[in-house]
């Protein structure tokens, strides 16, 4: 397969919700045959990591910006009509009151570690959603989904390849 064609697939599964880089950097690292439930398999790439490292770490980082535009405008639209908007500022007013003094201390360092904790449900899409729920303005969030989506990207890469390492020892 040419590497042109890896790397748009790279970008591709970085692009999909839950999975992001979490899944797209061992695609590119691995090699081989890989197992995924239900019976499916898939063929690894194993291009080098620091390729798939830039490649994943910089699509997850524009990925961020564009979503939580997207959800920011959803929000602006429905909170138009008022079946929408009464149940939306109260639940949200609430939890912005709440969380207050931690939002305007730890606001985009929490967004950072959200997103760069490499678990199902965090990520770019989540903090973007996170970020516009409690309030955090769009220069802050981008640097939170830098910061996080670094951090994320290490982790993975590291754990990715200290797995073949372990798999290479047998």
């Amino acid at each position: 397969m040419l590497l042109i064609k890896k790397v748009i697939i790279l970008i591709l599964v970085t692009f999909i919700p839950a999975l992001e880089l979490r899944a797209s950097i061992p695609l590119g690292i691995l090699s081989g045959r890989i197992d995924l439930p239900f019976g499916l398999e898939l063929q690894g790439f194993g291009l080098n990591w620091p390729l798939v490292f830039l490649v994943c770490v910089i699509t997850n980082i524009i990925l961020g910006p564009i979503i939580y535009l997207i959800i920011n405008k959803f929000i602006h639209r429905i909170t138009k009509y008022r079946i929408f908007s009464v149940p939306y500022q109260k639940i949200v007013t609430r939890t912005q009151r709440k969380i207050e003094k931690y939002t305007e201390k730890y606001g985009e360092w929490a967004i950072a570690l959200f997103i760069g904790i490499p678990l199902p449900g965090s990520g770019s899409y989540t903090g973007a959603l996170a970020a516009c729920l409690i309030g955090l303005k769009f220069k802050k969030f981008i640097i939170s989904n830098i910061i996080g989506n670094l951090i994320a990207g290490t982790i993975v890469t590291i754990v990715t390849l200290i797995s073949l390492g372990v798999v290479s020892l047998f």
